[in-house]
This record gives C-alpha cells, structure tokens and sequence, in this order.
C-alpha cells in the first residue's frame, strides 16, 4: 500500500524525446527531499500526452531509479480500455508498487461504462494494489459513490484514491468511501488528512519535495500560496525550471501542446518563487 508523501512526477524530456539519463538524479532530489513515493505519468508527468510505448519506457525508468528509496504507483489511464488495460499490466510487470487510473476524458460515460473499465484495469494489474485517480475536472466527470462501490466487490486490489477534485466540497465525500485517499491539492493536505486521508500525491512534490514532505508530516495546508503561485505560469515547464534551477539537469522541454516559459515569463516565475528558494 501507498502512504505519506508522493511526487506527482515530472517526466523529464529533451528534443522532443524521453531523457533517460536524468531519471536517477530526479528521483535521487525527490528522496532527498524527504517524500515517500512518486505517482509517475499522471497529470503533472504529461502522461496523456506520450504514447503507450513512450509511457512504458517512463515507467521502466522510474521504478528502476527509484528501486529500494521510493514507492512508484504509475497512471496507467488512457483513452481506450484496452491501452489502459495493457499499461496497468505492464505496471505490475515491472514491478510498480501501485497503479492508478483516471476515468477516460472527453466522452461523458455512465455508471456501467467507467466501472466496467476501471474493473478491467485493476484486474489487469492484480495483486498489485490499484488506485482510482479522481479528477472530475480533468476527466469531465466524477467517479460516482456507486462505482466505488461495484470496485470494493469486483476489485479485491482496490486500495484507495487520488482525490483532485475542487472545491473542498467536492473533494470530502471521497472520505467517505472507506479507501485510502491521498489529497491531489495542496490547499486541503492538512484539512483532508485531519478528516482521514492517508497522504498526499503533489504536483509541488515534483520541485519542491521538502515542502510537501513537512506539510503531509505536519498536516498542514501551508502551501496554498506556492500552489497558487506556480499556477500563474505553464505549469509543466515552470516545475522543470525550478527543479533545474535546485540542482537536477532537467530541461524545460515539454510535449505539445503544452509550451515552454518565455524569458520574461521565467523572470516573473522566479522572482515569484523567491519567498520558497531563499535557501538556494
């Protein structure tokens, strides 16, 4: 089982292509930082942006960088079932520690559409624990209570949830649900795990793991300000940026049609993250 404090993972690139050699350093910077795991290919990673092969190589490079420092769940979710089917048991073949799956995007499925293809990939993946991504913003809808429920009885890996739904009024049901629930936003980490989330899978955790680290230890929602922060540029770039700038030779490449940061942009992004990279 999952637990504590995860990374949603950058994928680190250059020229258009996966940059394998940076993988261990990344993964030594996120260990150092004091996370616990890493979530790799979810909506930070840009994972639905690589093809199936691109994304198996990502999780072959992950669970190998960080074998015996840090647990590796890896978003197995696509478009189709059956690519999504082939990802979580390519997961688990490798030795991923967790998979997890969101619902597919753009077509707007019903109850029996999302639990029969969740169904399939958790037990594509068993004994492997499986985790359910929620991030109705993402997906363009929610997995509903009842899904959940079909999941307990069908799906005997079903471990938990990675919550990223907003409001918070949105997010606390899932509590509910008696599964596992990491928090996806920073600003709820302390008020979820005050209510019973076991963790955190943060986009923050991919630059700043520390920070994370000690807002999952402390139960704090302190973080709420560097969320907000971030956001205010390209996400995806922006983290790699920061985490070149902390040490880790990452490029700021991304796939497209997500963009990199302009110079001004990047000017504006660090003097905007100074209040968190005092110590650098």
């Amino acid at each position: 089982m999952l637990k504590g404090a995860l990374a949603a993972a950058l994928t680190p690139l250059r020229d258009g292509g996966i940059d394998e050699d940076v993988f261990p350093p990344y993964v030594d910077f996120l260990a150092a930082g004091g996370l616990d795991g890493v979530l790799a290919l979810g909506t930070t990673g840009e994972g639905m942006l690589f093809s199936p092969p691109e994304r198996r190589r990502v999780a072959e490079l992950y669970v190998a960088a960080a074998k015996g420092t840090l647990q590796v769940a890896v978003n197995a979710g696509a478009q189709t079932t059956a690519d999504t089917v082939a990802l979580a048991d390519h997961a688990a073949a490798i030795g991923a520690d967790a998979v997890a799956v969101i619902a597919p995007p753009y077509f707007p499925l019903d109850d029996d559409a999302v639990f029969a293809h969740l169904a399939a990939a958790a037990h594509a993946c068993e004994p492997v624990p499986f985790y359910v991504y929620e991030f109705a913003k993402a997906s363009g809808y929610a997995v509903s209570s009842a899904v959940l429920a079909r999941l307990r009885e069908e799906a005997p890996n079903l471990a938990g949830m990675k919550v990223s739904d907003t409001p918070y009024e949105a997010f606390e049901p899932y509590l509910g649900e008696r599964l596992d629930v990491f928090v996806g936003p920073e600003a709820f980490i302390g008020r979820g795990m005050q209510a019973g989330a076991v963790g955190a899978v943060s986009a923050l955790g991919s630059a700043f793991p520390e920070h994370v680290a000690r807002a999952v230890r402390e139960r704090s929602d302190e973080l709420s300000e560097l969320r907000a922060a971030v956001e205010r540029f390209p996400r995806h770039a922006a983290l790699k940026l920061v985490v070149a700038r902390r040490g880790v030779a990452i490029q700021p490449d991304v796939r497209l049609p997500l963009r990199r940061l302009s110079p001004d942009e990047e000017r504006a992004l660090f003097d905007a993250l100074a209040p968190w990279l005092g110590d650098e």
